[in-house]
């Protein structure tokens, strides 16, 4: 497949990038960039095989013609800027990384696929994982050449139709709105699209929060899980990291897994947020008293205490973004199908990390805890976060006191 542009000593053109094939076979398709002997290049977001490039151009199958107009489609947002600095005579790579990462596109795919680009560049796999999963669900709906003009209130109320039908609850479907909504704000602010066409706020589009799921747990079933015994080691590891979860204020085990003995201050963990660390303005550190059961179980478990050790042995330091992740999900996996045994054993439901944090919140609530200093604690950007993870909570008291109504 040929396509080809230049202007002023600048080559644009895409390419099958065959330095670096996949363990499947497939090579990326990209656009290159070449100028002064430099060269650059700007993901797709497709694969293929050599094969299959070489009949991109003639093959008319439904699957690669498609991929052939998302890759044009590319190939033009990159001409069209390398043809507006051309012109103006202040063509630079730099000029270009920064009109393409401003999302100077004409669809709401090449935004995302620049968003997750960036992401995986800043290390942040997590995230752009989720980005590529909306984008997933958007291209089903729509397409993968989607105009920010189409994206309308009437468009996202069909789209979120459309997650339903899939099986997609309501929390689901609230992710892949807000990721949505945040690629239409970069827009907004790049001035792709004005004010009058942003489709959400009050009196627009607004998205629905899903229900909190009720996962928290009493103090008294806390301390039976804390008390249990089944004569394993594996049962005894997982069940101490879950309660350091639950004591060290509901931490998530993405940063649990890279606590250092250096994170100990005068006898306080001391950690910001991974998830919130690049999406808040001011820094929010977590500072958490080590109690005797949470110093219990780091002696019981934990690494030899120099200050740049890992506290407990899950990760090296060696490890790239993408291995971090891994083990971060292989050990969620572990503790929660060790705590699921647990739980039966106990006759208590729905023991999981997610359960820890949850419980963390809610037994400070119960016990009359200024929601301030939970939300504080947990690290959420403000207190609509922490009324909602406490929404259960509430339900409960609801109830309760209506009971108390019919207590002749």
């Amino acid at each position: 497949m040929d396509i080809k542009y230049s202007k002023d000593g600048i080559t644009v053109a895409a390419i099958l990038d065959v330095r670096r094939p996949k363990q499947d076979g497939l090579c990326p398709v990209r656009i290159r960039v070449t100028y002064r002997r430099d060269r650059q290049y700007y993901p797709t977001g497709k694969d293929l095989t050599p094969e299959d490039w070489e009949r991109l151009a003639t093959v008319r199958t439904h699957e690669l013609k498609a991929i052939r107009e998302s890759v044009v489609n590319s190939f033009d947002i990159v001409r069209k800027n390398v043809e507006a600095l051309a012109t103006d005579g202040a063509f630079s790579f730099d000029a270009l990384n920064n009109r393409l990462k401003r999302g100077n596109a004409d669809t709401i795919n090449t935004a995302f696929r620049a968003k997750i680009a960036d992401l995986r560049a800043d290390l942040r796999i997590g995230s752009a994982t989720i980005y590529d999963n909306v984008l997933k669900g958007i291209e089903r709906f729509a397409g993968e050449y989607i105009g920010f003009d189409r994206i309308s209130i009437d468009w996202i109320r069909k789209y979120e139709k459309f997650l339903r039908k899939e099986g997609k609850t309501q929390t689901t479907i609230a992710i892949h709105l807000r990721h949505l909504r945040a690629i239409l704000n970069d827009a907004k602010r790049a001035g792709i699209i004005k004010e009058a066409q942003y489709p959400f706020g009050r009196g627009r589009y607004e998205i629905q929060a899903g229900e909190g799921r009720k996962m928290a747990l009493t103090l008294e079933q806390i301390g039976r899980i804390a008390r249990y015994e089944d004569g394993s080691q594996a049962t005894a590891k997982y069940r101490d990291y879950w309660l350091f979860l639950y004591l060290c204020n509901g931490i998530n085990v993405a940063d649990f897994i890279k606590l250092k003995y250096r994170d100990i201050v005068n006898g306080e963990i001391c950690y910001v947020r991974q998830k919130t660390e690049h999406t808040t303005k001011t820094r929010k550190e977590i500072r958490v008293v080590v109690t005797e059961p949470m110093q219990a179980i780091i002696d019981r478990w934990g690494n030899n205490p120099a200050p740049y050790n890992f506290i407990f042995p899950v990760l090296t330091g060696k490890e790239d973004a993408v291995t971090t992740r891994n083990k971060t999900k292989h050990l969620t996996r572990a503790i929660n199908k060790r705590m699921a045994a647990v739980g039966q054993a106990l006759g208590i439901d729905h023991i999981s990390t997610y359960t820890a944090r949850h419980s963390f919140a809610t037994v400070l609530k119960r016990s009359g805890a200024n929601i301030a200093y939970i939300s504080e604690s947990l690290g959420h950007s403000d207190l609509k976060t922490t009324e909602n993870y406490l929404a259960s909570f509430e339900r409960e008291e609801r109830q309760k006191n209506a009971d108390l109504l019919t207590k002749f």
